[in-house]
């Protein structure tokens, strides 16, 4: 059974992304003081804390509720980038799936002619029949409810008068969500922590404009971001649930990186931030290439951010449809390998998210990628492999020292963790090991995402692992 869809929806500027964080625990829309910040749908999946948990209640303090819970933009809007139709398509999407919806105010401003706009929204198109809850925001201190009563106006009953900054009587804000959502039922009916699984983590990024949103869009199988051909149309980054082959699976559309000294305000700023942070979040990465245009240092700088997170990355060279006519696939992957340092071993796909060409085989590659970060290989079929290796070529010998593995194993996944047991870890340069790593790849089911190599040297080994000692 899904989880019920809670959604944030109100005029610009009154607090929802904050609401959002507030709600999640942690920073999912960025929050600015300029309006319209937020223009796609956010969402994230909250805890919903059941009543009188703790001793004596019969249900202990660890058993939250679940719920998905979105943000929107701001409604009336007028945004820089023209797209304020696309914003508000985005709310009455998010509205139309919704179980409850949190109407918003500024109940230090007001009611002002926007919030009566968004109202009558409520009450007759995208919201109709809608469980709502007003949500008069900026209450910090009870002094301050009075004004909160000229929020009843909007014809929503009597609103729930909380700050989302301080948290100021959230807890009326979480019984006012029980009271309209009946969590026990759907507990009951078959909802599990299944339903509140991401999945596999699938980060989308690239540089700005190079088909991100388009990409995530025909995966998904709906408008479920904005796409322009304006640069810079994502901001947050969003997160994209749906289930492909039976496999639960998040994709999160990033907004497009640019140069540090490109980047221009705090937006851009956050924006560029939460776009790196996805790659570090993710289980997969899709590094899309903008065929159309040459490899630029924005693609050299996210390749360095993938590799030093070691990250199973699929290069999905995107708008190949402009491109094909100048270059064959073995063309570009010798471009690519040319121009493009550091993911040499990672598999290429070519595609065309505007034609939706090539969607099944990139996403193919992702789950194929998640398979291999998560292998194990056998001790005995590791130090076989490295008796080979090291049989075609040894370490160089230093000062007269001769340099000896005694054993290999795996140790870790996700990346997948190689550790070598070796008599005097200075003995092996960087280069040795970096040909190590490569050899490898000729002898491991996980040739196609990093391999990260530890050295442990005698000295540093434990009496057991002494004891242990066998030389490959």
């Amino acid at each position: 059974m899904a989880l019920p869809t809670i959604v944030i929806v109100g005029r610009p500027n009154v607090g929802k992304s904050s609401l959002m964080n507030r709600l999640a625990g942690r920073k999912i829309s960025i929050v600015d003081p300029t309006a319209g910040v937020t223009r796609d749908r956010v969402s994230t999946i909250i805890e919903i804390p059941p009543p009188n948990s703790g001793p004596g209640s019969g249900r202990s303090a660890d058993e939250p509720y679940h719920a998905t819970l979105i943000d929107t933009g701001g409604y009336g809007i007028e945004d820089s980038m023209q797209l304020t139709t696309q914003v508000e398509q985005q709310i009455a999407n998010g509205l139309a799936g919704a179980d409850l919806v949190l109407f918003m105010v500024d109940a230090q401003q007001g009611i002002t002619p926007l919030d009566q706009t968004v109202a009558q929204l409520l009450r007759t198109t995208a919201g109709k029949g809608k469980k709502i809850v007003l949500v008069a925001n900026k209450v910090d201190a009870d002094n301050l409810e009075p004004i909160a009563y000229n929020t009843m106006q909007l014809g929503f009953g009597e609103p729930v008068m909380m700050s989302a900054t301080t948290k100021y009587n959230l807890s009326t804000l979480y019984t006012a969500i029980r009271e309209q959502i009946d969590f026990e039922t759907i507990s009951a009916e078959g909802h599990d922590e299944e339903d509140s699984n991401a999945g596999i983590l699938v980060a989308v990024v690239g540089k700005r404009n190079a088909g991100k949103s388009t990409l995530v869009n025909a995966l998904a199988g709906e408008e479920r971001v904005i796409v322009s051909e304006k640069e810079g149309t994502t901001r947050d980054s969003v997160d994209v649930r749906l289930e492909i082959d039976g496999k639960p699976i998040t994709l999160i559309d990033t907004a497009g990186v640019r140069k540090g000294k490109s980047i221009q305000d705090d937006i851009e700023f956050y924006s560029q931030h939460r776009s790196l942070r996805s790659v570090r979040r993710a289980d997969v990465c899709l590094l899309l290439i903008d065929a159309a245009v040459p490899v630029s240092q924005v693609d050299h700088q996210l390749v360095n951010e993938i590799t030093r997170h070691h990250r199973p990355t699929v290069v999905v060279v995107n708008k190949w449809d402009l491109a094909e006519k100048e270059y064959t696939h073995d063309q570009y992957v010798a471009y690519l390998d040319d121009s493009l340092k550091g993911l040499s071993f990672a598999p290429i796909v070519f595609i065309s998210a505007k034609q939706g060409e090539g969607m099944a085989e990139a996403i193919a590659m992702a789950l194929n990628l998640f398979e291999q970060s998560n292998h194990r290989m056998s001790t005995s079929k590791l130090n076989a492999a490295i008796e080979e290796i090291t049989n075609e070529r040894g370490p160089s010998n230093k000062q007269g020292k001769h340099a000896k593995i005694y054993y290999a194993t795996q140790t870790d996944v996700n990346p997948p963790t190689v550790v070598l047991f070796v008599n005097d870890a200075d003995l092996f340069d960087r280069n040795y090991q970096q040909y190590l790593i490569n050899r490898m790849r000729d002898y491991v089911d996980f040739s196609e995402v990093p391999i990260r190599l530890w050295l442990r040297g005698k000295d540093k080994m434990t009496v057991d692992e002494r004891k242990s000692l066998k030389q490959v």
